[in-house]
């Protein structure tokens, strides 16, 4: 080997090139998303959704990531990234991989516009309508749209209008039919109109609003024409800025809201037709600099191309699934409580109903015997049924606490809406800390009962969301163990009145003791290979960043642990270098919902899967902000056939995948996954198998769904086993 090679080998293993990119790793992630939607075996409107939620997930990452970077390079800060940049490489190409991503979701859209248009459905232009078409445009437009619409001038005694980050509009320039006055101006796009006018017919035919504005601007301004115009969109940095030393942390929140919806525009898009004078009027108006000014070809905003998704025939979509209840609930009536207390439960979402959740809470707050209720909220629906059920358990006479995060980015408002909500119904509101997040997903019942009290708690590894729950994979724990119960007590004392606690008889939490327990279960696994014992590690999560994390499973691969983990987005470990990880395998599966659940399986010295392993689900991701800067739990699954459920069939299924799974390579790049001879895909396993755990006497009677084999990279068969 030659001194270079030494070197580059060297620094692999020890220096930060040990380390992939997080924002570079991120942008991988919304690549893979993108690539689902030219994935011939998903229906044609999905590859459209796959499509859409690139390009959301890229103006999100716009607004926070590139927005943070460029504050840091504004603020002359030099400290580099894990990986070895410095905040002005980083910004350089970061900006360089989204210019790519944002072409590559463009060329996208014009395959996806060929195969809509052999199916009827077409973006059609406002000029090429028959007579017919325009006048039914012209009666929408007048009836529906006109009312809504502000045409608002531009000069010194009308200022630029303030506009929210994701606004759009028409910029115009006007001149006087008869005389010689120009005029600039501004129309808003209202964002609740829908973006197209669908013309009649047995053709799903789309008309952009912006082209039926132009088509009528005379409606708008009268007595002038239109000499140039161009569409454009904003995007506005999302961060909120609080104040350190605030004494009322509701109100500093309220206060910092508004000044996020006047942050600063990080990113300008205008089309490619807009005349230059009206490019830097905006540019001018809303202090945008040229480099962050990105020209748009053709239609603005794919994003809005969902409104076809809402209006799609079935056959277009995936197929509908049936979400199943747990039978062990029905066989006692729909009593939550006693299901529980035959013996802990897991429910696997959105496989099984998130309805079961809701059921817990709304008996809380109807049974006359339960006393108290305990809750966390980091993010939830709209319409909650979890907030109706903590209100109506309030406004009972019952003990209600509700532990509001309002740190949750993008649902601060309504967070602060839920929590003047519950004060009014008599819930006692905490928000917790300033400096830390709470992320943890706990639910905690007490119960009287005829040997006194007994208290129920529920740990998700999701959010009280009724809506995600249909699209993301998550898990929730029911369970009774006095312990456990005793430990979810603590952990609401630690939030509520900042009683730190001293010992916790089961579970784990940051930012106390979780990353120093996960370094304990990494290296006991490096101990356990090192005696000759199987050594072996699965997890499965959303994010794996923690550079101390991945130095662990680092030392315990060269110590021979087999560690494979299933990582949906970012990933900052090189999977697969010799000396440094050759016995990590890390893959990403990109399918039919969100991969959000958190899973951790540690062999205990007997491989894995085995009955003696031990075996977690937790609120986070393997990420400095969770292990530091967040409240969050870690849980242990002891019951048998929870533990069986969570890692036969859960953990097994999601290693066998190899119908929506990626494969990580060493150089950071993912791989498609090449599908076997008998190729398995997870999610139409969990829609087709019922879990074990909610099974009740059916699972006694021995209807059992079918055992998994995995067969990793090494060759060697690993099967469930039976109890």
């Amino acid at each position: 080997m030659t001194e270079n090679a030494k070197n580059m080998k060297n620094d692999t293993v020890n220096g930060p090139e040990r380390f992939l990119n997080r924002e570079m790793s991120w942008l991988s992630f919304n690549e893979r998303v993108l690539k689902e939607s030219d994935n011939s075996i998903h229906p044609l409107m999905e590859r459209l959704r796959f499509l859409v939620i690139s390009i959301k997930n890229l103006d999100e990452f716009m607004s926070v990531r590139v927005a943070g970077i460029k504050a840091q390079v504004a603020a002359g800060v030099l400290a580099t990234t894990a990986d070895g940049l410095a905040p002005a490489q980083l910004l350089e190409k970061v900006c360089l991989q989204v210019e790519d991503l944002r072409k590559a979701q463009l060329r996208q859209w014009k395959t996806l516009e060929r195969l809509l248009g052999k199916e009827g459905y077409s973006v059609v232009s406002a000029d090429t309508l028959s007579s017919e078409d325009a006048a039914f445009v012209e009666r929408r437009f007048l009836e529906d749209f006109y009312p809504v619409l502000t045409p608002i001038a531009i000069g010194p005694t009308h200022p630029f209008p303030f506009i929210l980050s994701g606004g759009m509009g028409l910029a115009l320039r006007l001149r006087q039919l008869r005389g010689r006055e120009t005029l600039d101006a501004v129309i808003l796009l209202p964002s609740q109109a829908g973006r197209f006018i669908c013309l009649p017919g047995n053709k799903r035919r789309h008309v952009p609003l912006e082209e039926v504005i132009l088509r009528h601007v005379d409606r708008l301004f009268p007595g002038f024409e239109c000499r140039g115009a161009g569409m454009f969109r904003i995007l506005r940095d999302a961060e909120l800025e609080l104040d350190d030393d605030a004494e009322d942390l509701f109100q500093t929140f309220e206060n910092a809201i508004r000044r996020r919806k006047r942050g600063s525009v990080v990113r300008l898009f205008v089309g490619d037709g807009m005349p230059k004078g009206l490019r830097d009027t905006l540019m001018d108006a809303l202090l945008v600099q040229a480099e962050d000014v990105v020209l748009e070809t053709g239609l603005m905003n794919l994003a809005d191309l969902a409104q076809m998704i809402s209006v799609a025939p079935p056959e277009m979509l995936f197929p509908p699934h049936e979400i199943r209840y747990p039978e062990r609930i029905r066989e006692v009536g729909g009593d939550c409580f006693a299901a529980i207390r035959q013996k802990d439960m897991v429910i696997h979402h959105p496989y099984e109903s998130f309805d079961v959740v809701v059921q817990f809470l709304k008996q809380a707050a109807r049974d006359p015997d339960v006393v108290a209720i305990k809750q966390t909220l980091y993010r939830t629906s709209k319409d909650s049924s979890i907030v109706k059920a903590l209100m109506e358990a309030a406004e009972a006479g019952k003990s209600v606490t509700a532990m509001v995060e309002l740190k949750a980015r993008f649902d601060e408002e309504a967070n602060l809406r839920w929590a003047r909500d519950l004060e009014r119904a008599g819930a006692q509101v905490v928000f917790g800390f300033m400096e830390l997040k709470t992320h943890a997903k706990v639910s905690l019942v007490v119960r009287r009962e005829s040997h006194g009290m007994r208290s129920y708690a529920h740990f998700g590894t999701g959010n009280y969301h009724s809506q995600t729950a249909r699209l993301y994979t998550d898990i929730s724990f029911f369970t009774c163990d006095p312990a456990l119960c005793r430990d979810a007590a603590h952990i609401f004392n630690y939030m509520t009145a900042s009683a730190r606690p001293h010992h916790l008889e089961k579970l784990v939490i940051a930012p106390t003791l979780l990353r120093d327990e996960l370094l304990d279960l990494i290296g006991e696994e490096a101990r356990h290979a090192r005696h000759g014992r199987p050594g072996q590690v699965w997890a499965k999560m959303n994010s794996l960043v923690d550079p101390e994390i991945i130095d662990a499973l680092y030392k315990a691969s060269s110590a021979g642990v087999q560690i494979d983990l299933v990582v949906r987005g970012i990933c900052c470990l090189r999977p697969g270098v010799p000396d440094l990880s050759e016995n990590i395998r890390v893959k990403s599966i990109v399918g039919r919902f969100l991969e959000h659940s958190r899973i951790m399986c540690f062999g205990a010295g007997h491989g894995l899967p085995h009955e003696k392993a031990k075996v977690f689900i937790s609120s986070a991701d393997w990420m400095p902000r969770n292990l530091n800067r967040r409240i969050e739990t870690m849980v242990p699954l002891e019951n048998a056939t929870v533990k069986r459920q969570v890692l036969e069939q859960i953990m097994v299924a999601n290693l066998k995948d190899d119908l929506q799974s990626w494969e990580l390579l060493p150089d950071g790049a993912y791989k498609r996954v090449k599908p076997g001879k008998n190729p398995f895909c997870a999610n139409t396993y969990f829609m087709n198998n019922p879990s074990l755990s909610g099974r009740g006497n059916a699972l006694l009677s021995g209807l059992q769904p079918p055992k998994l084999v995995l067969r990793l990279d090494k060759g060697k068969k690993i099967k469930g086993k039976k109890k």
